[in-house]
């Protein structure tokens, strides 16, 4: 014997009021109070003050109201002051629970004043009008935390009971439950709007400060790979050098035992295996299509057209270059030049027709880069003061690789410096201070 499916539409109605129901069972998961994420401790307050002043006013009040102009019991009149009022308290952290017994305290007091001895001509049935203005208040605390199907639920479920009253006694229903259901649904269409809205503002923030993060990564990525292509010039050399003295050893010094010869073959081999390695991790860096870092890294001596092409660009610069500075590592030599030029780069752009002073000087240890300029005449934008750029970026990425360090900031009459102290003599910048 087969089984007659449903119609679609009702299949559908039935989903639709299960779906319903089941919102109304599922309150929220934050139970965090409303107006939790204020900026300011009083107005987190405002909830509580608001939800106590309710209650405090309601519970009274309604007990007046049932037993003065219903003639409902004292002790009947009490508990559903209590219920209907006390619950707002709920409200602040849990409206859906509160809304249950508030609802739940409504009903049983619509029913109770329908079958009361008291006279219900000329006044509102079934909601009194402290049920009104106690149930507003909860639609307020429902539409700033529940879902949209939740507030759905709760607003079909007052036009429900209204309609209900309405069909039981015509007679003593003077239309506030129509008036209920309408005030509803716009308390509720209102709160849930301005509760979307700041949750969107929130997600707004919350993903620029993500995208804000992951660009300062990315930046900081493509730095250290440029960094690491430029130094490839400088290693290949080394190693280089290293091919050829350990390929030439056995020519230029006499006498060398066969275990020495081998040596030398071995120290040879690994290093011509160490530039084919260098080379395909060049490549690999340079998948990106890059070719600028393919022309002789420069250095210190080409610090001096650096000064001269900023002046040409408008910037009033000069140069104090020290003529004795010895021998300068290749790596610390390239950083150096970097350093001056991100420096000057920053001048031309954020402080243009700003003097500038460069100045590079030595001693026996550290060699020290300090670009320093005045305040910009007509400044377009910002100075680089957070370290967002690639500017800083880079050169606090070439202090670190050398083992240096950097000084970077604003000047008191709005000028900007830049301090780099390079150590001459090169260091491990991943090995742990001893001290």
């Amino acid at each position: 014997m087969s089984t007659e499916e449903p119609p679609p539409r009702t299949a559908r109605a039935r989903e639709s009021l299960r779906s319903l129901v089941g919102a109304l069972r599922t309150p929220a998961v934050s139970t965090e109070p409303l107006l939790a994420n204020a900026a300011k401790r009083w107005q987190r307050l405002i909830p509580y003050v608001v939800a106590l002043g309710f209650a405090a006013a309601l519970l009274p009040t309604t007990t007046n109201v049932l037993v003065q102009d219903y003639q409902l019991a004292g002790g009947w009149a009490g508990a559903l002051a209590t219920a209907q009022a006390a619950p707002l308290l709920l409200a602040v952290t849990r409206p859906l629970q509160a809304w249950w017994i508030v609802f739940g305290a409504d009903v049983l007091g619509a029913v109770l004043l329908l079958t009361s001895a008291g006279d219900l001509d000329g006044r509102s049935w079934p909601w009194t009008p402290t049920v009104v203005v106690g149930y507003l208040m909860l639609m307020v605390c429902l539409g700033l935390r529940e879902p949209r199907r939740t507030l759905l639920a709760v607003w079909l479920a007052t036009g429900a009971a209204g309609l209900v009253f309405e069909l039981i006694s015509q007679k003593h229903s003077d239309g506030v439950n129509l008036l209920l259901f309408v005030l509803t649904g716009v308390i509720l269409l209102v709160t849930a709007a301005l509760r979307e809205r700041g949750d969107a503002q929130r997600r707004l923030v919350e993903q620029e400060t993500i995208s804000e993060v992951e660009r300062a990564q990315r930046t900081l990525l493509e730095e250290r790979a440029r960094i690491a292509r430029e130094l490839h010039d400088v290693v290949a050399h080394h190693m280089s050098v290293i091919t050829v003295q350990a390929d030439s050893a056995p020519y230029r010094i006499e006498g060398l035992p066969d275990a020495a010869h081998e040596e030398f073959s071995t120290i040879a081999a690994a290093a011509r295996e160490s530039l084919t390695e260098m080379r395909r991790l060049l490549a690999v860096l340079r998948s990106d299509g890059s070719t600028s870092e393919r022309t002789p890294q420069p250095g210190l001596s080409r610090v001096q057209q650096l000064v001269e092409a900023t002046v040409r660009a408008g910037v009033p610069a000069e140069l104090s270059l020290a003529a004795d500075l010895g021998p300068v590592p290749p790596s610390v030599d390239l950083s150096a030049y970097r350093i001056v030029q991100e420096a000057l780069s920053n001048v031309v752009r954020h402080a243009p027709e700003a003097p500038t002073r460069v100045s590079v000087t030595g001693d026996a240890h550290w060699l020290t880069v300090l670009v320093v300029n005045g305040p910009a005449t007509a400044r377009t934008s910002p100075l680089e003061t957070t370290g967002t750029g690639h500017g800083l970026i880079g050169m606090r990425e070439r202090v670190r690789l050398t083992g240096g360090t950097l000084d970077t900031g604003p000047l008191p009459d709005g000028g900007f410096r830049v301090a780099a102290r390079l150590p001459l003599t090169l260091v491990d910048p991943t090995a742990k201070d001893p001290s």
